[in-house]
């Protein structure tokens, strides 16, 4: 495992992200162009879904149902738990929603990273895992968004019967869920990858395919100098989030890999459903919250997903989860 890790280190994209990381905390005037990050994020999700549609295209779908109910399985038990664990620790409802959200749903760059890191150990794994990213995005943002408007309606009406707009209170929820420009731009991509199988392939490889990897780079060099810039708002709310931050990805990391192996997905599989079960969203989910619950902290549910998890999950996560992978195969 510690070969694994040194060489996960050592690896261009994540001496770079923590390149941003020190120059955020020296202080240093690096910044990426105004406008690059969102540049790169949509390429980064394009080339997601696009990769994850055409190869999904060449699965039958009953060899999908398994691993499909396991992946959506996850996409629910985690923020149910995330929930009740920051509700347990004091946290309020607002913050524990938004905390709920980003560590139900997935970071698609950490994902990324994930592939190049068993590509590189040459482990074979489904073609189609990246279609579950996709997946993952938007449960975890409306089971949390749904949790907390109930827990609210309860406590208006002192009852157990909900008196509220299934449109007002849900119409919301379903749209920044599905409709959210991260989820809904992800979720395109796959259906047009999808729909145009091996033909679109050809099209869009020299972009999205064979410069992924760079590309993948110089993003997270802007993501180490976001990320070091939220460690100060972390410690700033005390050890327990601190604690929240490097304790919940391996309790999800391992739960991804009992799910992935009961699923019946290759090694490799295994390792990326841990993954994702492991990350933090900071896209798609911290969209939904500033829209949905404009209450919850920022500073909390982000400074905790990229300050803490990201990192953890790039530098020892990855190598963790592939070990306790090993536990099962």
């Amino acid at each position: 495992m510690q070969e694994m890790i040194i060489n996960n280190l050592t690896s261009p994209a994540i001496l770079f992200f923590l390149l941003g990381i020190i120059a955020a905390l020296v202080k240093s005037d690096l910044k990426l162009p105004t406008g690059l990050n969102e540049s790169l994020s949509i390429y980064l999700l394009i080339a997601i879904g696009m990769k994850g549609g055409i190869e999904l295209s060449e699965h039958a779908f009953h060899e999908l149902v398994r691993p499909l109910v396991g992946t959506l399985s996850l996409g629910i038990i985690i923020p149910i738990v995330t929930f009740g664990v920051c509700r347990r620790l004091g946290i309020d409802r607002k913050n524990a929603t938004g905390i709920a959200a980003t560590y139900g749903s997935v970071s698609i760059v950490t994902f990324g990273a994930a592939l190049a890191f068993v590509e590189q150990a040459n482990i074979p794994y489904e073609s189609y895992m990246n279609a579950f990213v996709v997946l993952l995005e938007s449960p975890a943002i409306i089971v949390s968004l749904v949790i907390l408007k109930l827990l609210e309606s309860r406590s208006y009406k002192q009852e157990m019967v909900y008196r509220f707009s299934a449109t007002s209170v849900y119409g919301p929820i379903i749209k920044e869920g599905l409709f959210g420009k991260s989820v809904f731009l992800m979720v395109g991509s796959l259906l047009v990858g999808l729909i145009g199988g091996d033909r679109a392939l050809t099209i869009v490889k020299p972009l999205f395919i064979d410069l992924y990897p760079s590309i993948l780079v110089l993003f997270l060099l802007g993501m180490g100098l976001t990320a070091g810039n939220q460690l100060a708002a972390v410690r700033k709310y005390g050890l327990k989030l601190l604690a929240l931050g490097i304790l919940l990805p391996p309790v999800y990391g391992f739960l991804g890999v009992v799910i992935g192996y009961y699923s019946g997905l290759s090694f490799g599989g295994t390792i990326l459903l841990s993954v994702l079960a492991a990350s933090a969203s900071y896209i798609a989910a911290p969209a939904a919250m500033r829209t949905s619950v404009p209450e919850a902290n920022p500073a909390i549910y982000l400074g905790m997903a990229l300050g803490l998890t990201f990192p953890f999950n790039l530098t020892i996560g990855m190598p963790l989860y592939y070990e306790m992978a090993k536990w099962f195969y």
